[in-house]
C-alpha cells in the first residue's frame, strides 16, 4: 500500500520538475535570443569576400581573435602585418578550419626574420560545394564557390636596441580571388571577383605592471588597418576596419588581450558593421603545453573560443573550438588545426647569449681591476651584437677610466 502511494507522487515530483526545467530553459533562450536580437546589426552582409574575416585558426582563433598586439606566431599575418620582423623564429604554418556545415578553409603561411627585417607569405582557401537546381527540382549543377586570398608580408623594427624594443611597421598586400561558376540554365553568369587591397600595422612594447624578472617586455600595443582596397565588380566593397589592441603579461607563463575593431566605408560605399570587441588569454601550463580561450563580442552573434597548443620538438600542434549561433554539434563544426613547424632563429638566440656571457667576463675583468681585457671582451660584444649598448657604456667608462691613469702615471713624479 505504501509503495503505491509513493510511485504516483514520484511520478508527479518527476513530471513537474521536468515541466519547470523546461519553462526555465525556455525562458533562458527566450530572453537571450531576445537580447541578441535588440543587438542585430542591419549592415551585416554588404560586404564582399567573406573570407577575410574568418581567422584561419591557431593562437589567434584560440585567443577569440585579440591578437593585434599578441603576434607571437604565423597568426600575425591575419591581425597585424608589423609582426614578422619580431617574431622569435622563422615559420612554416598548415591550417584546416570547419567552418559552417560542409564549408571548410584551408591555408598556409612561411614567415622569415632578418634581424629587424621580416618577409611573410600566406595563402587562404574558402571552398563551399553546392548543387544548383532548375525550377523542377532537377539537379542542374554540381560544383564549388570558392574564395582565394593570397598575402605577401613586408615589416621591419625601426629603432630597436637593448633598452628600445623598437616599433615594428608592416603591410601586407593581397590578392583575393572568388570563383562562382556560370550555370546557363539558372542564367547565372559573370558573379566571380578579383580584389587587390593592403594592410597597414605596427607594434610596439614596453615594460609596465612587471612581477617577474626578464628582458622580453610585458605590454605591448598595436594599431593596424585592414583591406583597403578595390574590387572589380564596381558595386562590391570590401570590408575594410581599423583596429587597436593592447597585450599585457603581469606574470610569464599568462598573457591577457584585447582588440577593439571599427569597420568604417568610404564615400559611396554601403554602411559598414558596428564595432567590436575580442578579449582573450593565453597560459602555459607546462614547456610543452598551453591553453587559450577568448570572446568576440559581434551583435548579435558573439562567439566563444577555447583551445590548447602542444609542442614536440620543433612542431606545434593547435587545436581550437569555436561556439556561436551560426555553428552545429550534429555535424561537429567550427574547429580548426594549425600545425606550425620552428624553422629556427638563423642563430640570432646563440649570439645574444654568446654576447651576454662575453659582457658579463668583461664585467668580472674590470671589477678586478684588468681594465684592458675588460675593454677587449666588451669590443668583442659589439661585434657579436652591435645593439648591446651596455658594452658601448661600459667601453666609454673603461676608456676614460684608463686615460685617468695614464695621466696619473704622467703626472707622478719619478
Amino acid at each position: 500500500m505504501e509503495m503505491r502511494i509513493r510511485r504516483p507522487a514520484l511520478i508527479l515530483a518527476f513530471l513537474a520538475t521536468t515541466q519547470l526545467a523546461t519553462w526555465a530553459q525556455q525562458n533562458f533562450y527566450s530572453g537571450w535570443t531576445s537580447l541578441l536580437q535588440s543587438m542585430a546589426d542591419s549592415n551585416t552582409g554588404l560586404r564582399s569576400f567573406p573570407t577575410l574575416l574568418i581567422p584561419m585558426g591557431g593562437l589567434a582563433e584560440g585567443m577569440g581573435t585579440a591578437y593585434t598586439a599578441v603576434s607571437r606566431d604565423a597568426g600575425y599575418i591575419e591581425f597585424n602585418p608589423a609582426g614578422s620582423s619580431i617574431l622569435p623564429t622563422s615559420e612554416l604554418a598548415l591550417y584546416h578550419h570547419s567552418w559552417i556545415a560542409d564549408s571548410n578553409l584551408e591555408g598556409v603561411v612561411y614567415t622569415i626574420r632578418f634581424d629587424d627585417l621580416g618577409i611573410g607569405f600566406g595563402g587562404k582557401f574558402l571552398y563551399v560545394p553546392f548543387t544548383a537546381y532548375n525550377e523542377w527540382g532537377a539537379a542542374v549543377a554540381n560544383n564549388y564557390i570558392s574564395e582565394t586570398v593570397g598575402t605577401l608580408n613586408v615589416s621591419y623594427n625601426f629603432l630597436s636596441s637593448y633598452y628600445f624594443y623598437g616599433v615594428a611597421v608592416g603591410a601586407n598586400i593581397k590578392v583575393a580571388y572568388r570563383n562562382i561558376p556560370d550555370i546557363a540554365s539558372l542564367s547565372v553568369y559573370n558573379q566571380s571577383a578579383l580584389a587587390f587591397m593592403a594592410d597597414i600595422g605596427a607594434q610596439t612594447s614596453f615594460n609596465l605592471l612587471k612581477f617577474y624578472n626578464s628582458q622580453s617586455k610585458n605590454f605591448s600595443v598595436g594599431l593596424v588597418v585592414k583591406n583597403l582596397g578595390i574590387s572589380t565588380l564596381s558595386d562590391e566593397s570590401l570590408p575594410q576596419m581599423a583596429t587597436a589592441g593592447l597585450a599585457w603579461t603581469p606574470l610569464r607563463p599568462w598573457t591577457i588581450a584585447f582588440d577593439f575593431t571599427y569597420p568604417f566605408s568610404f564615400p559611396g560605399q554601403p554602411p559598414a558593421e558596428v564595432w567590436n570587441v575580442a578579449i582573450g588569454t593565453t597560459v602555459a601550463l607546462t614547456s610543452f603545453l598551453s591553453v587559450q580561450g577568448g570572446v568576440l563580442m559581434k551583435a548579435d552573434n558573439p562567439r566563444i573560443s577555447v583551445g590548447a597548443a602542444l609542442t614536440i620538438g620543433t612542431l606545434a600542434l593547435t587545436m581550437n573550438y569555436n561556439l556561436d549561433l551560426s555553428g552545429s554539434l550534429n555535424p561537429v563544426d567550427k574547429f580548426s588545426v594549425q600545425a606550425k613547424f620552428d624553422l629556427g632563429d638563423s642563430g640570432r638566440s646563440a649570439r645574444a647569449q654568446e654576447a651576454e656571457a662575453v659582457y658579463l667576463q668583461g664585467v668580472e675583468e674590470f671589477a678586478n681591476g684588468n681594465y684592458e681585457q675588460a675593454l677587449a671582451l666588451w669590443q668583442e660584444v659589439l661585434k657579436l651584437d652591435p645593439k648591446y649598448l651596455p658594452a658601448a657604456d661600459n667601453i666609454r667608462t673603461v676608456q676614460r677610466t684608463i686615460a685617468l691613469q695614464e695621466q696619473t702615471q704622467t703626472a707622478t713624479p719619478k
